[in-house]
């Protein structure tokens, strides 16, 4: 049984997990804390892709990173391409799973008490200093149930990829797509072993993630 898909789906689950953490924990942070003109329509843009069909996502993500897209044409001016490699996989991962990490990171940080955080920089913190002081300390368990969801949804993700990333033997095939073309081929004890072992995968990550949220530290 070929496990490229397993592995692809792994790293590309990891790294959009990663670059989730990097851009969505400071979104998350200054729609807790801030008000700001826009801020509504942002909290809506967090959500949209929650709401929206993915192969539409996808869809509007070819037209930008595509070759002939604004973004992609630039990039491949460069010598860089995104669409159909696996970077593809990786944006459509993020753009599928950062909602899910924000408003989770979001709810923490709302659920700390600002008196803390005032004292904190009564004592002399910076902004900086009071959040990885205070804030984050205090809502570190919002954050991680966060990013266990990013990981667990973009190691099922579908239809961005399928749009943006195609599905290649080899080269962009990531786990579920792997299952749909087995099943689609009719061949379901590959599928069936594929879909066991994706279950095992997120089940042993969300149980062991689960146990080290309960220490208490």
């Amino acid at each position: 049984m070929d496990l490229f898909p397993l592995w692809l789906s792994l790293g590309v689950s990891l790294t959009a997990t990663a670059l989730t953490l990097l851009l969505g924990v400071p979104m998350a942070w200054v729609l807790a804390r801030k008000r700001f003109p826009g801020r509504n329509f942002l909290e809506a843009l967090v959500v949209l892709p929650l709401v929206l069909p993915p192969t539409v996502l996808g869809y509007y993500l070819l037209l930008l990173l595509g070759r002939r897209g604004p973004v992609g044409a630039a990039l491949a001016a460069l010598g860089a391409e995104i669409a159909f490699t696996w970077r593809a996989a990786v944006v459509a991962a993020v753009v599928g799973s950062i909602a899910l990490l924000i408003k989770a990171a979001q709810a923490g940080f709302e659920s700390v008490d600002r008196q803390l955080e005032q004292a904190a920089r009564t004592l002399g913190r910076s902004e900086w200093g009071v959040f990885w002081s205070v804030t984050l300390p205090l809502a570190w368990r919002a954050v991680l149930a966060g990013t266990i969801l990013a990981f667990c949804r973009a190691m099922g993700e579908f239809g961005i990829t399928l749009m943006l990333a195609g599905s290649i033997p080899g080269r962009t095939q990531t786990l579920p797509l792997a299952i749909y073309d087995h099943v689609q081929a009719n061949q379901m004890r590959e599928a069936n072993a594929l879909a066991l072992i994706a279950v095992g995968v997120v089940a042993l990550l969300v149980f062991g993630l689960s146990r080290f949220a309960r220490v208490r530290f």
